[in-house]
Formats: structure tokens, C-alpha cells, sequence
């Protein structure tokens, strides 16, 4: 799967993969970790999904 995100969380995520040296961790073994600790929250993710579009499109827009 191939996703576009923003230069500055490619830069997040690099830092990441960084300080996660110790354990070998890649780009693709970190965005899975995200992404599961997201989905496993019991907060509404719809919701929280939804204002973070809007959110990166006003700003976008601006």
C-alpha cells in the first residue's frame, strides 16, 4: 500500500525510525504501530478522522 503524507511527518516518522534503531524498526513497522495503537483506542476514530481532514484542509487552504 502506498500513502502520501506531509513533509514534516515523513520527518516525524524518521526521527522515529531513529530512536527506534535498537530494535530495526521501518518506516512500515512503525506507521502499522501507529495505526493499530489508533484503531485500539476507545475514542470515537470516525470523529477524530473527520476533524483531522478538516483541520489539514483549512490549513492547506490558508
Amino acid at each position: 500500500m502506498g500513502v502520501s503524507i506531509r513533509t514534516e511527518l515523513v520527518d516525524e516518522l524518521d526521527s522515529l525510525v531513529d530512536e527506534c534503531s535498537d530494535l530495526g524498526a521501518s518506516r512500515s513497522e512503525i506507521v502499522e504501530a501507529i495505526l493499530t495503537a489508533y484503531f485500539q483506542n476507545d475514542e470515537d476514530q470516525i470523529k477524530q478522522t473527520r476533524e483531522l481532514i478538516i483541520r489539514n484542509r483549512k490549513r492547506s487552504n490558508s
